[in-house]
């Protein structure tokens, strides 16, 4: 596993053993950013100089990536003991100690947000319906920015992660599927 863009490029990242976390895989993030660096409702400005929040970061590598793409700033959220490890790990190899927060702890119960985010990255457990938990958490706290890009990863079979709000995008890769749509419902 790599960072595939960027000023990080080709930087290797860790994952912690075992089959706790399950890191997107490279191709899946390369698609991903593709997308949303060319698509009408994206571009350089969805990403480069926002502020990322990374939730069930694992080994940080969605935040890592946007980071090493421009990104001004990541909040990473984890709780796994072994993913903190390796996500801190990955930060310090990246150098990118002084744009990257860690907070660990559940980010079904945040604290306060320390600046709201423009672009949110949830990979959470499959089947457990915490996309919608945590998007209802993070936004009582504070840490979404009115238009925000909120990108979800769930199981391939699983339903949206939301209602009521115009999807910008649902892809499947392998046994995984991307959702994106705006904070707020609009495209």
């Amino acid at each position: 596993m790599r960072i595939i863009g960027g000023d990080r490029r080709g930087r290797q990242l860790q994952a912690p053993p075992g089959g706790v976390t399950r890191p997107t895989a490279d191709r899946v993030r390369q698609a991903l950013f593709d997308m949303v660096l060319h698509a009408s409702w994206g571009g350089r400005d969805a990403v480069e100089g926002v502020a990322v929040l990374d939730g069930f970061a694992g080994t940080g590598a969605l935040g890592l990536e946007a980071l090493s793409r421009g990104a001004a700033s990541c909040a990473f959220f984890e709780r796994d003991r072994a993913a903190l490890t390796a996500l801190r790990a990955n930060i310090t190899a990246c150098r990118k100690e002084d744009v990257s927060r860690v907070f660990a702890g559940d980010i079904l119960a945040p604290p306060k947000a320390v600046h709201r985010c423009g672009l949110i990255f949830l990979d959470p457990p499959y089947d457990r319906g915490l996309p919608v938990l945590a998007l209802n958490a993070l936004t009582a706290r504070g840490w979404i920015a009115p238009d925000a890009l909120i990108i979800v990863e769930t199981a391939k079979d699983e339903a949206p992660p939301v209602d009521n709000v115009e999807i910008l995008f649902e892809r499947a890769h392998g046994p995984a599927r991307l959702w994106g749509w705006r904070a707020g419902g609009h495209g």
